[in-house]
């Protein structure tokens, strides 16, 4: 038990080393806010990245799973369709399950905002007044539970592997710390086609609300669904106009026992 709970702690520390090393340079390199690296509530953030680690993702793999296996009852019924889905070539199996993926998760998103049970929860991950790639990792196990489950939805009902699955989510949980990352990078024509921290920072400015640039993946759903938002500049100010606590167990906490405001457009 002692070692497997160093190991973990081993592994913990060298995963938060190489993302560090990683994306440091980067927002150094592409500098956008002039801010500390060991900005205000830098360790609230780095709290919630050990307790994923540590807590919530375990908790959530085994609620995926769990799901999982009892569509996978569901889908026998209609085995022609996840047989026909095997067929397609493997490139366009990709495609699609990308694409409705991203559907999945833009509309989960904007009801996030929109359902005041969801914004419960939700609105952690915007309590964060400064960005950085560290910052990404500010989320409620119930919303990050909601959001794996949302953004994995399309790919399940069509029978891929769970395996394939959970490599989609490590790959959008990397492009996850690169959009919320301190970093000024322009990706020009692409930009309607991948999505980029300017778009993400507007998502998270305070003065907007989280009205805009709901997408995870592909700003093209934005531009479909009309809550695409691209100035010329990054925004100033982030975060919630709300006064609540930063504290890493206040805030998994409260969303059970406080009041809060419904979110607004």
């Amino acid at each position: 038990m002692i070692q497997s709970l160093s190991t973990s702690l081993l592994y913990a520390f060298i995963s938060f080393g190489i993302y560090f090393a990683t994306m440091l340079p980067l927002e150094k390199a592409f500098k956008n806010h002039d801010q500390s690296i060991f900005r205000e509530q830098w360790l609230t953030d780095c709290a919630f990245f050990f307790g994923q680690y540590f807590i919530w993702t375990g908790m959530i793999e085994y609620g995926l799973t769990t799901f999982d296996s009892n569509t996978y009852r569901f889908l026998f019924l209609i085995q022609s369709f996840r047989e026909y889905v095997a067929a397609q070539p493997l490139w366009l199996q990709i495609f699609e399950v990308i694409f409705l993926c991203d559907i999945s998760i833009y509309w989960g998103h904007r009801l996030s905002h929109r359902i005041p049970w969801l914004w419960r929860f939700h609105r952690v991950h915007h309590t964060s007044k400064k960005l950085d790639w560290v910052a990404a990792f500010r989320e409620h196990p119930v919303d990050g539970f909601y959001t794996r489950l949302i953004e994995n939805l399309p790919g399940i009902l069509m029978g891929f592997p769970l395996e394939v699955l959970v490599g989609f989510m490590v790959l959008r949980g990397m492009f996850g710390l690169l959009i919320h990352s301190n970093a000024k990078i322009s990706i020009g024509p692409l930009k309607y086609i991948l999505g980029s921290p300017m778009l993400h920072h507007w998502h998270h400015d305070i003065h907007r609300n989280g009205s805009c640039n709901f997408a995870n993946l592909m700003p093209l759903m934005d531009i479909i669904f009309g809550t695409y938002y691209h100035p010329k500049e990054f925004p100033d100010d982030y975060g919630i106009q709300e006064k609540i606590p930063h504290g890493y167990w206040q805030q998994i906490l409260m969303p059970f026992y406080s009041r809060f405001k419904e979110p607004s457009d």
